[in-house]
């Protein structure tokens, strides 16, 4: 037999469930729902075990009533709104999705969110089998890939903190104390460059004198200084900077230049 003819047998209206079959479809595609969102719970997900439990039993009633609620007289096709959940849930899982500066939380739980309503689907047919062999899946993905990644990520911490090339500039420029924030400005915008890793500027006062030295700490993994040198070159072009001058940071030797 094709597999053309096995889906066509499965998703065949022609010997419809009971009353009690399809009641018992919701219910497995709540207990599926539950199963997932109690990891989302237990991990402080975005959505949870409320939240899964409902896509999954939304997802699994809209499959029962496209295939059975039309079903006399008519080609009904759970598939047709089985796509349809799909494409709602990515609208959902949009909902979930947050930025906090450079970071971005969610994806995880919006994926989950699409999974559950793919459980729910497989219930709301029938697929008692698959549905929870999927559940068991997913669940071990979202525990056992979540440690899989983090000990990638610490590998991988542990290999660019062994860079032993990287070497540390200190960029200094001195200014009065009422053009400070200015120049302070005008020395963030000159270092931000690709080359070089901004890690720290400081100011320091001169003691008797309305002078600040504004520091900055850099790290570039480049032997060619010539984009600091260029750096000086710019922020002496400026009238309030009265000096600027770079150098090695080195505890035992400063080159300075």
């Amino acid at each position: 037999m094709s597999l053309h003819a096995d889906l066509s047998s499965l998703l065949s209206l022609s010997a419809e469930p009971n009353s009690v079959e399809l009641a018992f479809r919701v219910i497995f595609a709540l207990i599926v729902g539950s199963a997932v969102g109690l990891e989302r719970q237990w991990r402080a997900g975005l959505a949870g075990l409320r939240t899964n439990a409902l896509v999954s039993t939304g997802a699994g009633l809209f499959v029962v009533m496209g295939a059975y609620a039309f079903a006399d007289g008519s080609s009904a096709d759970p598939t047709r709104v089985a796509a349809q959940v799909v494409s709602g849930i990515g609208f959902l899982g949009a909902g979930v999705i947050l930025r906090e500066g450079l970071n971005i939380r969610g994806l995880n739980t919006a994926a989950t969110l699409w999974c559950s309503a793919a459980l729910g689907c497989l219930a709301g047919m029938g697929m008692y089998f698959v549905a929870a062999i999927g559940t068991i899946v997913i669940i071990a993905a979202n525990i056992l890939l979540r440690w899989l990644g983090k000990s990638v990520n610490r590998k991988s911490r542990r290999a660019l903190a062994a860079t032993p090339d990287e070497t540390e500039y200190v960029f200094e420029v001195v200014t009065s104390e009422k053009s400070e924030p200015r120049v302070r400005a005008l020395l963030l915008q000159t270092l931000n460059r690709p080359e070089y890793k901004l890690l720290a500027v400081s100011a320091s006062h001169k003691k008797n004198s309305s002078t600040v030295s504004l520091q900055a700490s850099l790290q570039s993994a480049l032997e060619d200084a010539a984009p600091l040198e260029r750096a000086v070159s710019r922020m002496t072009l400026d009238p309030k900077v009265k000096k600027a001058r770079w150098w090695v940071n080195d505890d035992d030797n400063e080159d300075e230049y």
